[in-house]
């Protein structure tokens, strides 16, 4: 499949906006701007980016508690998510959810989620409201190789294949649930083998690669989006950083993150770039210096925020549009 300049190399600028995102949180964190837990993506960027590029701005997403990536995939400004996780009330939450509850409906993010598994059966029941009011709009669950193993998985994912619902199950396997291996965890390697027990394909991926992700994700919605119901896609792919920003990683050997990046999607999709004159140097050099322009700018944005006020402390706990569409 043939694909233009401009399109590829946004792939690779949304990329290394995710990956420069995540590395200034961990430095604004560690130096006392933002509070609180990071779960960074940093190596799993192909998935997210690869994922969201085969979406329609219509189309929503269900996110996880490593979920950053995702939003900037679906168009999240990194400015109002700098402050969400800085507590200020300019962020997507008013500073009030911080990295794992950001939420933006309007760009179709049902929000990422601090437990795990759960943001799936809420990407179903959006997907099942799609069905009903006869919308071609499709549903992304975004979640890890740990929450396949949850009963909120096997009971969306029945559902979804009887009623033949229009979400597409990604499960970003890096390996790990937290600092359990996957191979103590499940039975089986292949995790996507399980939706054959729901009767809709799963295929497998390599997560690494945002051009092969991309495929998959866009064949599923179209499958999808034809009324032949769910796709489960598998991308394996891994974390370069631990389970948490400050995480000890006993759990893993050093050889084996090293082997892992061997295999960066950024650093991959950079040489593939280069190497069929498909971008430039020069090209390379322009890409970086805006990214680093918008998360400057993102800092001075969340570090000149107000923090919410006290009396908001109760706004947003229970909706004031029942009844109403909020997707």
């Amino acid at each position: 499949m043939a694909y233009s300049t401009t399109f590829l190399v946004e792939l690779y600028r949304r990329m290394l906006l995710v990956r420069r995102f995540e590395m200034r949180a961990i430095h604004e964190r560690r130096a006392g701007l933002i509070p609180g837990f990071i779960h960074s993506c940093v190596g799993q960027e192909a998935t997210a980016v690869g994922a969201c590029a085969a979406l329609q701005p219509s189309d929503v997403i269900g996110s996880t508690h490593r979920g950053h990536g995702h939003l900037i995939a679906k168009g999240g400004e990194p400015r109002y998510m700098m402050a969400e996780l800085a507590a200020r009330s300019t962020g997507y939450c008013g500073g009030k959810g911080g990295s794992l509850h950001m939420t933006d409906f309007d760009l179709g993010i049902l929000g990422a989620n601090g437990i795990v598994a759960g943001g799936i059966p809420m990407a179903v029941g959006a997907a099942l409201a799609f069905q009903q009011r006869g919308e071609r709009r499709v549903v992304v669950a975004f979640f890890g190789d740990g929450a396949v193993n949850e009963g909120s998985f096997h009971e969306a994912a029945n559902l979804a294949g009887l009623w033949k619902l229009p979400v597409i199950f990604f499960c970003e396997n890096n390996l790990y649930g937290e600092g359990t291996p996957q191979h103590k965890q499940a039975p089986v390697a292949d995790l996507s083998v399980r939706a054959a027990g729901y009767g809709f394909p799963g295929v497998i991926v390599d997560g690494n690669d945002v051009v092969a992700v991309y495929e998959a994700t866009l064949q599923a919605a179209e499958r999808a989006r034809a009324g032949e119901g769910p796709t489960f896609v598998e991308g394996k792919t891994y974390r370069h950083f631990g389970h948490y920003e400050g995480d000890p990683m006993v759990y893993r050997t050093k050889e084996e993150i090293e082997t892992w990046k061997q295999r960066d999607p950024i650093v991959h999709m950079h040489h593939w770039l280069l190497d069929r004159g498909i971008a430039s140097k020069t090209d390379f050099e322009t890409v970086d210096a805006e990214i680093q322009a918008i998360l400057d700018e993102a800092v001075v944005f969340a570090t000149n925020s107000p923090k919410p006020a006290l009396d908001t402390v109760l706004e947003g706990v229970y909706s004031d549009t029942h009844g109403g569409r909020v997707f």
